[in-house]
């Protein structure tokens, strides 16, 4: 990958001055042991990523590839689906009413994952930018994806009036449900894999911000060389 990939796009555990760096130490050891493995199984597909998929072979014949893993499972019946829900949160149903009233292509949807964590102020600059943008958007607030604040206090009052007009927050969406959703027209994530695998497969474009892991890889790939 390296007439593709620059040394900013790699995770930050292999931007490491030195290689006796216990994180560096840690993944390159993991790797190292994979090839011992009888097969390897990954949530891609052949189309997605053939030439890589070539590369990784020539170590580890016997991969694999499954994805991706959300249509797979939207195949078995609507209980199994149930039973495997992914969800960290609670979802809030009510967005989906809420887009069923928005026009086709319409609305912006935001979310940065279960995990990741913004400051205040990136918070507000993203929502001057969603409310100045003119377009339609439902974001997802998860109660702790402020750093240092309740969920009450996430909400710049400021924004709240001009967010009435053509927005709508959650906590929590049904993430696949919204993707496919007619209303929706572009996805402003974190880049993580499995928000990645779920917008391609929606055919839904996405406007990438990536924070930790193989977000910065993700991301690159999703805008282009």
């Amino acid at each position: 990958m390296e007439i593709v990939l620059r040394r900013r796009d790699l995770p930050s555990f292999c931007r490491v001055d030195d290689i006796n760096d216990p994180s560096f130490q840690v993944i390159s050891t993991e790797t190292r042991q994979i090839p011992q493995a009888r097969a390897v199984i990954l949530n891609t597909f052949e189309a997605l990523e053939a030439p890589v998929l070539c590369h990784i072979r020539g170590p580890m014949p016997n991969l694999f590839t499954i994805g991706p893993l959300h249509s797979l499972l939207n195949t078995k019946t609507a209980n199994i689906a149930a039973t495997a829900s992914g969800s960290f949160w609670e979802e809030d149903r009510s967005c989906v009413k809420w887009l069923d009233a928005q026009p086709a292509k319409s609305v912006i949807y935001v979310s940065f994952g279960s995990l990741a964590v913004v400051t205040r102020e990136q918070l507000v600059e993203f929502w001057h930018g969603l409310v100045n943008s003119g377009q339609r958007f439902l974001w997802v607030m998860r109660p702790d994806s402020v750093a240092g604040q309740d969920g009450g206090s996430q909400v710049p009052a400021e924004l709240t009036e001009a967010t009435e007009e053509r927005g709508y927050i959650v906590g929590w969406a049904p993430q696949e449900e919204v993707l496919n959703h007619p209303a929706i027209g572009g996805f402003l994530t974190h880049s993580g894999w499995n928000s990645t695998m779920e917008s391609l497969v929606a055919g839904v474009p996405m406007i990438c911000w990536p924070m930790f892991a193989d977000q910065t890889m993700n991301s690159r790939f999703c805008w282009g060389c």
